[in-house]
């Protein structure tokens, strides 16, 4: 007769000295997404109120936010306490968004603040994924995350199809701005829960040779080592190629997404995003569940890289032939949930190739200032093309085919350079400051 743990073990590929910790960590990610996906509706329904030259304007200003925030991160992580790094992120971003709360209630023409609240989410969107993701590939083993960060993702699915629905049902109830308050209690679950976690990785998880017991140590070098270390890697800039090539696709959806939500009121606007995103989420939660390990473990990188971008591909073309705005939300729909659901999480499985020093320091700037430095382009470019050219739906879409058939052929490429990579411990002491104080010897 086969056990319950037997059907669990062969569904998600979790070990037994492994569950514990792959529970927390799936745990972490649901609130922590759960706390983000509470903002967002907010936040995008704030975007319907400005025109497509005013959000690229926001989009060129958070670029430069995002590499002033990664820069001052460098510092932090150069000077605070391993143990207290990560939880510090978060508990920051908490104290923040209750500012803007009381900023919505207190000031009587809140469109500077709106605006700064668009900025401000949209790169703790990228941030406290990237921060999240840095912790994770501390604990976890390259040989682990193939088998478990597809199931740790979809704690973070589930954590996004939870919070949309908490913010549906309480914009219905309140405001949307009260919303703000809610995400920022949620923020101050996660701090315990990390300290825990940094525990588990030597008890049980027996993973001292991938972090070592850095509970009372820096992590030293450079503050700006992250840019150093990304310009001179050809493996980190391919991954910046990947995702700025994915930035396109979604710079296209989701402008097309903000032009058709104008009519509606602010809260119609939240309450419409937020149930968009549950039907995302859920679709996120199942790839997860049934398709991302096995396509990392049976097909390998190149396939589970270039998958999605080869849909997007094909269905953009669907679009410039049809372009019908039920099509335009299925396509939104398809590509969040395959991001969500395959790329991303085998994106982040590319991190766990590169010395320590590097998913702390280069990854940042990878995730959050690259990554807003491509929307900051393409929304310049949609802007220029659509308000200025005065090209339609069906002309951008042909041009985002052209540029999703590339995304593919980047995904192929940078999935052969993971899998001839050497584990990151095994690399010269050279590339990691720190390999020579934390030998396991």
């Amino acid at each position: 007769m086969i056990k319950p743990t037997d059907l669990f073990k062969s569904a998600t590929l979790i070990e037994r000295n492994e569950l514990k910790a792959v529970l927390i960590s799936f745990a972490l990610a649901f609130i922590l997404m759960g706390a983000y996906y509470i903002l967002r509706p907010v936040r995008d329904a704030m975007a319907s109120d400005w025109t497509n030259t005013e959000i690229s304007v926001l989009w060129n200003i958070q670029f430069f936010l995002s590499l002033t925030f990664v820069a001052i991160y460098g510092v932090a992580v150069s000077r605070i306490n391993f143990k207290y790094l990560v939880p510090a992120v978060y508990g920051f971003f908490a104290v923040s968004f209750v500012c803007f709360y009381l900023g919505s209630s207190l000031i009587t023409n809140p469109v500077l603040l709106d605006k700064g609240f668009y900025l401000w989410v949209s790169l703790f969107s990228l941030f406290h994924v990237s921060v999240f993701w840095s912790l994770m590939a501390d604990l976890y083993t390259k040989e682990q995350s193939k088998r478990l960060f597809a199931f740790i993702y979809m704690g973070a699915s589930a954590g996004a199809i939870v919070g949309p629905l908490v913010a549906a049902v309480a914009v219905s109830i309140t405001s949307a701005e009260t919303l703000m308050l809610w995400a920022s209690l949620v923020l101050l679950v996660p701090l315990p829960i990390i300290f825990y976690l940094q525990r588990l990785k030597v008890v049980e998880l027996h993973n001292e040779e991938v972090s070592a017991d850095l509970s009372h140590l820096k992590i030293g070098g450079n503050p700006l080592e992250g840019f150093k270390q990304f310009f001179t890697s050809p493996y980190l800039v391919g991954i910046a190629a990947f995702i700025l090539l994915y930035t396109a696709i979604g710079s296209f959806a989701y402008f097309e997404q903000t032009n058709l939500l104008r009519d509606f009121t602010r809260d119609e606007r939240t309450e419409i995003l937020a149930i968009l995103a549950v039907v995302v989420n859920f679709l996120t939660f199942t790839l997860g569940f049934f398709a991302t390990s096995r396509l990392a473990t049976k097909f390998g990188m190149p396939t589970t890289l270039a998958i999605i971008p080869i849909f997007m591909c094909a269905a953009l073309l669907i679009l410039a032939f049809a372009p019908l705005l039920t099509v335009l939300l299925a396509l939104q729909v398809a590509r969040q949930a395959g991001n969500y659901g395959v790329t991303r999480p085998a994106r982040e499985m590319l991190f766990t190739a590169v010395p320590r020093e590097s998913r702390f320091k280069a990854k940042p700037v990878v995730d959050v200032a690259i990554y807003r430095g491509g929307d900051a382009v393409w929304a310049s470019a949609f802007a220029l093309l659509t308000d200025g050219v005065g090209l339609g739906i069906a002309a951008m879409a042909a041009i985002g085919a052209g540029i999703a058939a590339i995304w593919a052929a980047t995904g192929v490429v940078l999935g052969r350079a993971f899998n001839t990579k050497s584990n990151p411990l095994e690399q010269s002491p050279a590339t990691d400051t720190l390999s020579a104080e934390f030998s396991p010897n």
